[in-house]
């Protein structure tokens, strides 16, 4: 089976997951009366709804690393299809839950992006702009050559992804963090009141050093054949 085949095998798993995300999510919401997810108490307690969505969640991951280990060789292919399934996963989600609930209106719409360990809130546009990276460098990971791939191992871009990943989950848990001493109640009734993107924004182009370092190098090793062409 070829790269090219194994990518479309991921993504059309991964679009069908996103469809199932949506349509849970949708009778979920439903069931609390919570189609937007930013109005007061915005998690109520339904009986063991808040423990079984936790653990959904938490399959949830198992089932986008599962689907990447399944269709990769190595650990770069493994890793790079689960960025790309769980980037294709995201989207679509919301992508789908406009037909099927209307909602969201528009890109920055809040919402509650993920339940562990702390409630994260962001604008929809927010967990796309980290999913669209994810999809790009999970598609250079498993698609380019093997002397490209070896540009992908810079320890010191990793780093900087790393530091960039916790600053844009701060960003995410800020107000969870804030109200944690006070308890599991109020993390469950927590409203931001506002993003902060201008550090979302640095760990953004953090995140972004791997995909922007192999661009570079790609474009040191492209360049002198371009010239030799052009002499020619």
């Amino acid at each position: 089976m070829s790269a090219r085949t194994r990518w479309c095998i991921v993504v059309a798993f991964a679009v069908a997951m996103a469809w199932m995300e949506a349509a849970t999510v949708f009778y979920i919401r439903s069931l609390v009366g919570r189609i937007e997810p930013y109005q007061p108490e915005p998690l109520p307690i339904h009986g063991a709804l808040g423990n079984v969505e936790l653990v959904r969640e938490a399959a949830t991951l198992v089932m986008l690393v599962a689907v990447g280990w399944l269709a990769g060789r190595t650990w770069r292919q493994r890793a790079g299809y689960a960025a790309i399934a769980f980037g294709i996963w995201d989207v679509f989600y919301y992508v789908f839950l406009v037909p099927i609930s209307g909602w969201p209106n528009t890109l920055l719409d809040w919402d509650i992006l993920f339940l562990l360990p702390l409630p994260w809130w962001g604008p929809v546009i927010a967990p796309v702009s980290i999913a669209v990276l994810l999809i790009v460098w999970g598609t250079i990971a498993t698609q380019a050559s093997d002397r490209v791939a070896e540009n992908m191992n810079a320890r010191w871009t990793w780093a900087l992804a790393g530091i960039g990943a916790v600053i844009a989950l701060g960003v995410f848990m800020t107000d969870a963090l804030r109200v944690l001493p006070d308890g599991r109640e109020a993390i469950l009734r927590v409203l931001p009141a506002a993003f902060n993107w201008p550090l979302f924004s640095i760990g953004l182009m953090l995140m972004a050093t791997p995909v922007a370092h192999l661009g570079y190098r790609e474009s040191l090793l492209r360049w002198p054949r371009r010239i030799s062409a052009t002499s020619r």
